[in-house]
C-alpha cells in the first residue's frame, strides 16, 4: 500500500503538474497551514507531511475530528483531515528523539521548503530556526505562519480563526443592525492565511529561481485579514465613518459599490432563496421587463439609485412578492439571460450533487483513502491548460509512507529501518 502510493505520486510528469520538480517538508497542520501545502500539492508538489506517531498526529488538531464517514472514528478516520491534506505523502518522526533529527536534517537536505505553522518559538526550540536551517541547506526556503506571525509584539499570543478574524476589525462590522457583532462564520481567515501562504512559496521559489537565494517568509494570519477591511478602512480614513453606525446596511445589501435591489429574496418552497444583484440602470430596467413591473422605472421612490436605497425596504418587499411565487432556478436563469447577476442561494446537497458546472470543473472528486476507500473531497478551482493539478490520493494515513520516504529517498536499509520502527524514532 505504502508503496504503491509513492509510486503513484512519482509518477507525474512536467505535463501534470507545474510544481512536479518541488519538494516540501511539512510540518504544517490544520488549515491556514495545511491548507496551502495541499494546493501545492494538488499542483504536483511532492509534500513530505511529517507527523508524531507517539501522539497519534495530534500536532495538527484535525486529524481524527468529524465529520467521519459512516461514524467510524480514529486518528485515520478524520474527514476534515482528509480534505485539507489530499494528494500529500505522510510519515512519522519523534523529535522527542536526537537520531530522528539527523533522519529530518537528510530530509530537509534534498527538500526546497520546509513549512510550518507552529506557534512562534517550537522551531527554534526543535533547533530548526532559520539560520540553522540553512547550515543544512543554504537555499533552502523556510515558511512559518500562525495567527500573529513570528516577528513583532504580539508574536506569542495564542490565536485560533475566530480570535484572528475579531482582532482584524473584521467581526466589530459584520451582523445584523443594532446587533452584537456576529463574525462570518468559523474559520474564513485560516483559508485566507492558507491562500497567501501558498503565494508566498510560490514567489520565493521564484526568487531562489532567479538569484540561487533561498529565504525566510514569516507569515502572519491576522495581517492577511487586515487587507479584507479595504472599503471600511477607506471609509473611516476619508470620512471619519465607523463601520458600525446607525443606518449601516444588514449583509445582504451592498454599500460598496452601492446597488440597490441587492440582497437574498424568498423564493417558492420550503427554505428557498435567490441572490440578486442590481448593479446599474440598465441591469434595473432588465430586472423590471423580467418580473413584469416596467411601471416601477417611472415611480418617484425608484426613479434614481439614490432613490432606491433610501426606499431598499419596500423595493426589496416588491421584488420578494414576485420571487416568492417563482422556483430560484428559475428566477436565476430569467435574470441571467438578461443580463441581471443572480444565483440560486444553494444547498450543501444541491452544490455536491445537482450543479452541473461542479460537475464540469470536478469541484467535488472522489479520492481513495487507505481507511474510508472512496471519499468526496474538495477539488483544486484552478485549470492550467498546461500543466493541470490533479486532486486523486486521500491523506495519508499516520505513517504510510515511511516506507518510501526513509528506504526509497534517504537509503535506509531495511534492518536500519526496523531499528528506528521499533525504537520509536519514526
Amino acid at each position: 500500500m505504502q508503496a504503491s502510493r509513492a509510486a503513484k505520486d512519482q509518477s507525474r510528469t512536467a505535463k501534470e503538474g507545474a510544481l512536479s520538480r518541488i519538494r516540501i517538508c511539512d510540518f504544517s497542520g490544520q488549515l491556514a497551514g495545511a491548507g496551502a501545502t495541499r494546493t501545492l500539492a494538488a499542483l504536483g508538489a511532492q509534500v513530505i507531511r511529517i507527523e508524531d506517531r507517539l501522539s497519534d498526529g495530534a500536532w495538527d488538531l484535525f486529524r481524527g475530528i468529524g465529520p467521519y464517514k459512516d461514524e467510524r472514528r480514529g486518528h485515520n478516520l478524520g474527514g476534515a483531515f482528509n480534505n485539507h491534506n489530499v494528494e500529500k505523502l505522510g510519515i512519522s518522526l519523534n523529535m522527542r528523539e536526537p537520531r530522528a533529527k539527523g533522519l529530518l536534517h537528510e530530509i530537509i537536505s534534498i527538500s526546497d521548503v520546509v513549512t510550518e505553522n507552529f506557534s512562534a518559538g517550537v522551531f527554534e526550540r526543535w533547533g530548526l530556526s532559520y539560520k540553522e536551517l540553512t547550515a543544512i541547506k543554504p537555499d533552502i526556503i523556510y515558511v512559518s505562519n500562525c495567527g500573529f506571525g513570528h516577528t513583532g509584539p504580539y508574536a506569542h499570543f495564542k490565536t485560533w480563526g475566530p480570535i484572528v478574524q475579531a482582532v482584524s476589525g473584521l467581526t466589530f462590522q459584520s451582523g445584523l443592525p443594532d446587533m452584537p457583532p456576529a463574525g462570518w462564520g468559523f474559520s474564513y481567515m485560516d483559508h485566507t492565511g492558507g491562500y497567501l501562504m501558498a503565494i508566498a512559496i510560490l514567489m520565493a521559489l521564484y526568487h531562489r529561481n532567479k538569484t540561487g537565494e533561498g529565504q525566510y517568509v514569516d507569515i502572519s494570519c491576522t495581517d492577511g485579514a487586515l487587507t479584507l477591511n479595504g472599503p471600511v478602512l477607506l471609509d473611516y480614513t476619508a470620512n471619519g465613518r465607523p463601520s458600525r453606525r446607525a443606518g449601516f446596511p444588514d449583509s445582504n445589501r451592498s454599500q460598496y459599490p452601492p446597488m440597490a435591489p441587492h440582497g437574498i429574496y424568498k423564493c417558492a418552497g420550503d427554505d428557498q432563496w435567490v441572490s440578486i444583484a442590481v448593479r446599474d440602470e440598465r441591469d434595473w430596467k432588465a430586472a423590471l421587463e423580467v418580473i413584469g413591473r416596467t411601471e416601477l422605472s417611472n415611480d418617484a421612490r425608484f426613479q434614481t439609485l439614490d432613490d432606491r436605497i433610501r426606499n431598499q425596504d419596500e423595493l426589496d418587499r416588491l421584488i420578494e412578492e414576485w420571487t416568492a411565487k417563482c422556483d430560484p432556478v428559475e428566477v436565476m436563469r430569467a435574470l441571467q439571460d438578461k443580463g441581471v447577476p443572480a444565483a440560486v442561494v444553494q444547498h450543501p446537497a444541491e452544490r455536491l450533487d445537482n450543479d452541473p458546472n461542479n460537475l464540469e470543473w470536478g469541484t467535488f472528486p472522489e479520492v481513495e483513502h487507505g481507511e474510508m476507500g472512496r471519499v468526496r473531497v474538495e477539488g483544486l478551482p484552478i485549470r492550467l491548460s498546461e500543466t493541470p493539478g490533479r486532486v486523486r490520493l486521500g491523506a495519508p494515513l499516520l505513517g504510510q509512507d515511511n516506507d518510501f520516504a526513509y528506504k526509497e529517498l534517504l537509503g535506509l536499509g531495511d534492518e536500519e529501518f526496523e531499528e528506528f520502527m521499533t525504537e520509536g524514532v519514526i
